[in-house]
């Protein structure tokens, strides 16, 4: 796996694509929702299955994850976390979340804010987030606040 800062239009599409893929097509979240006007203001990350590159060239991977991250009032927000569903389990999504965490870092910031949907709330708290809210509702799905002080 490789998750990468997305830096070109290629990488964001891929990133779209896994997104669109989860909670589209998956979690039925319609399409205006899912893409907001906060993706220019947000860090894009994407994962591939393997490496896109070999030397020079590119061995088209094919996107298994996506999330983004945004800074608020002097912390990182998590968003638009995802892992394919043939990928889930393995591994991918605490590898995602850690390169997230890293960046944040990188921004100067040490605390990660984040809505998870509830059935992935105990996945979140493996990995050291602690639920801030109560239960509510966002694009008709079940979800809490959560926070991590990296």
């Amino acid at each position: 796996m490789n998750v990468v800062k997305v830096m070109n239009d290629q990488q964001l599409k891929d990133a779209y694509s896994i997104r669109t893929k989860v909670f589209v097509e998956e979690q039925n979240v319609p399409k205006e929702e899912e893409v907001d006007d906060l993706e220019d203001q947000s860090i894009h990350f994407v994962m591939y299955e393997n490496d896109r590159t070999i030397g020079s060239e590119d061995i088209g991977s094919k996107p298994i994850g996506a999330g983004r991250l945004r800074l608020v009032d002097g912390y990182a927000k998590a968003e638009r976390i995802c892992v394919a569903k043939d990928a889930r389990g393995t591994g991918a999504g605490r590898f995602l979340m850690n390169e997230m965490e890293k960046e944040a870092l990188n921004l100067g910031v040490s605390k990660v804010k984040l809505n998870a949907q509830t059935h992935a709330e105990p996945f979140y708290s493996k990995l050291g987030y602690e639920i801030t809210s109560d239960e509510f509702l966002d694009a008709g799905i079940p979800h809490v606040s959560m926070v991590k002080t990296l």
